[in-house]
C-alpha cells in the first residue's frame, strides 16, 4: 500500500453521515446539545461566584447535580427501553429549554434580582433532564446506521462531543465579556429548541420486542446483565480507573499559578486534551479495522495514564500541554472502542438501561478523581499528584486486564454477544440497521 493510501485510510470515516439521514440529524442535534450545554456550563458557576463570592458555593453546584444524575440516569435508561426513544429525546430537550429559560430570566434580574437558590434548583433539574435524555440518544444511535458502520458512527459521535467541549466554553466566555451573562442562556435555549426539532424530524424506531414499564426490577436486571458480562464490566472498570486515578483537570489552576506562574495560560491547559482528542478523531479511520476491542481499550487507557504521568514531570509548560494533548488522544481512542463494544453487542431490549449505567461510570469517576487529585496535591505536591495519578492509572488498568482475561481477549468476530447481535440485525432486515 502506498503512503498516500495509508494516509487516506487514517482519515475519519464519514460514511454514516452520507448514508443515513437520521444519523445526520442525531449527530447535528447532539453536537448542538453539547455546545449549548457547555455555554451554560461556563455561565452557571460564573454567576454563582459573582453573586456570592464563594468558591464553596461554586463547588456545591456539583453536589446538587449528583443525586439527579444517579437517579435519573438509571431511570432514564429503563425508560428508554420502554417508551419511544425519539419522543423522549424531544420531551427532555424541551424540558431543558424551559429550565434554561428560567436561568435567562433570573440572570436578567426579572424576578427581583439574581437568586442563587433558583440557580441551584435549575441545575438539579437540568442534571435530571439531561440524564433522562442521554441513554435514549445513545441507545437510538445503533438503529440509525448499518452494523458495519458502527465504528465510524461512534467516532463521529465523539467528534460532535469534542466540538461542543472545545467551542462551547469559548462562546460562553465571549458572551459574558461582551453582551452579558444572560445571553449565554438565551443561546443555549435556541440551540435546545433547534436540536429538539431535529430529533422530532427523525424516523420512528419502535422497539423490536415487547417491553415492560420502568421499575426497580428492570434497573436491577440491567445492572445484573452488565456485571455478568465480563467484557462490559471491563469497559466500565477501565474507564473508572482512568478517571478516578489520573484525571488532572482540577489541578490546572494550581499548576499554572504555583508551578509555572503563568495564569494567563490556564485556558490552554483546559483545551489541550480536547485538541488531542480532535486530532485522534480526525485520524480514526483505522479503528474500523480493529477487532480486538478489549485489548485496544486497555492499551489506550494505559497510554492515557502514561501521558498524564509524563505531563506531571515535564519541566516546561508547553511540554505539559503536549502530553496532555496526547492523553486526550488516547482517552478518545479508548472511548471510541468502548462505544463500539456497547453498540455492537448489547441487545436492543437492554440498550437504554446499559447506556444509563455507562453514563454513571464515566460521570462518577471524574467526581471522585477531583477529590483524589485535590487531597494528594495538598498532602504532597501538584506535580506529585499528577504523576502518581498517571502511574496508578497504568497499574489499575493493567490489573483490570489481568483479572478480566475475557475482556483482554475480546474479538468482535467471534464474541458470542457480537455474533448474536449481528444475526439479530440481519434477521430484522432493516435497511438502516
Amino acid at each position: 500500500m502506498s503512503l498516500a493510501a495509508r494516509l487516506r485510510a487514517l482519515r475519519l470515516d464519514l460514511t454514516p453521515l452520507r448514508t443515513s439521514r437520521d444519523f445526520r440529524l442525531l449527530f447535528v442535534a447532539g453536537t448542538v446539545f453539547y455546545l449549548g450545554g457547555m455555554v451554560t456550563y461556563v455561565a452557571v458557576p460564573f454567576q454563582v461566584y459573582r453573586v456570592t463570592g464563594s468558591n464553596l458555593a461554586v463547588g456545591a453546584i456539583g453536589l446538587v447535580e449528583l443525586v439527579p444524575l444517579v437517579v435519573f440516569g438509571l431511570y432514564g435508561g429503563a425508560l428508554a427501553d420502554h417508551v419511544d426513544r425519539r419522543r423522549l429525546l424531544v420531551a427532555s430537550g424541551l424540558a431543558q429549554a424551559a429550565a434554561t429559560a428560567v436561568l435567562a430570566v433570573n440572570a436578567a434580574g426579572l424576578l427581583g434580582g439574581q437568586h442563587v437558590w433558583l440557580v441551584f434548583v435549575v441545575a438539579a433539574v437540568l442534571s435530571a433532564t439531561s440524564s433522562l435524555q442521554r441513554p435514549s440518544r445513545e441507545a437510538l444511535m445503533p438503529r440509525t446506521v448499518r452494523h458495519d458502520e458502527l465504528p465510524a458512527a461512534n467516532a463521529l459521535t465523539s467528534l460532535g462531543m469534542q466540538i461542543g467541549v472545545l467551542v462551547g466554553p469559548a462562546i460562553g466566555g465571549l458572551l459574558i465579556a461582551y453582551v452579558g451573562l444572560g445571553w449565554c442562556f438565551v443561546v443555549d435555549v435556541a440551540g435546545l429548541l433547534v436540536a429538539s426539532a431535529m430529533y422530532a424530524a427523525m424516523s420512528a424506531y419502535p422497539h423490536r420486542e415487547e417491553t415492560t414499564p420502568p421499575s426497580l426490577a428492570g434497573v436491577r436486571a440491567g445492572l445484573e446483565y452488565a456485571l455478568r458480562r465480563r467484557d462490559l464490566l471491563g469497559t466500565y472498570l477501565v474507564d473508572i480507573a482512568a478517571m478516578l486515578l489520573a484525571m488532572p483537570v482540577v489541578l490546572f489552576p494550581a499548576l499554572v499559578e504555583d508551578v509555572f506562574q503563568r495564569p494567563e495560560l490556564l485556558g490552554l491547559l483546559y483545551s489541550a486534551e480536547t485538541v488531542g482528542a480532535l486530532l485522534a478523531t480526525a485520524l480514526s479511520g483505522w479503528t474500523g479495522r480493529v477487532h480486538h476491542h478489549g485489548r485496544a481499550i486497555v492499551l489506550a487507557a494505559a497510554a492515557y495514564g502514561g501521558c498524564v504521568a509524563l505531563a506531571g514531570l515535564m519541566p516546561s509548560f508547553w511540554l505539559v500541554a503536549l502530553f496532555l494533548a496526547l492523553s486526550g488522544a488516547a482517552d478518545m481512542i479508548s472511548g471510541v472502542f468502548r462505544g463500539i463494544v456497547w453498540s455492537q453487542t448489547i441487545p436492543e431490549a437492554m440498550r437504554g438501561r446499559l447506556a444509563g449505567i455507562e453514563m454513571l461510570s464515566y460521570s462518577l469517576g471524574p467526581l471522585g478523581g477531583q477529590v483524589r487529585a485535590g487531597v494528594t496535591a495538598d498532602l504532597w505536591s501538584v506535580r506529585g499528584a499528577i504523576t502518581s495519578g498517571g502511574v496508578a492509572c497504568v497499574a489499575g488498568v493493567g490489573l483490570t486486564a489481568a483479572w478480566l482475561r475475557d475482556f483482554w481477549s475480546y474479538d468482535s468476530r467471534t464474541d458470542p454477544h457480537a455474533v448474536a447481535e449481528r444475526a439479530t440485525r440481519a434477521a430484522a432486515g432493516e435497511s438502516q440497521a
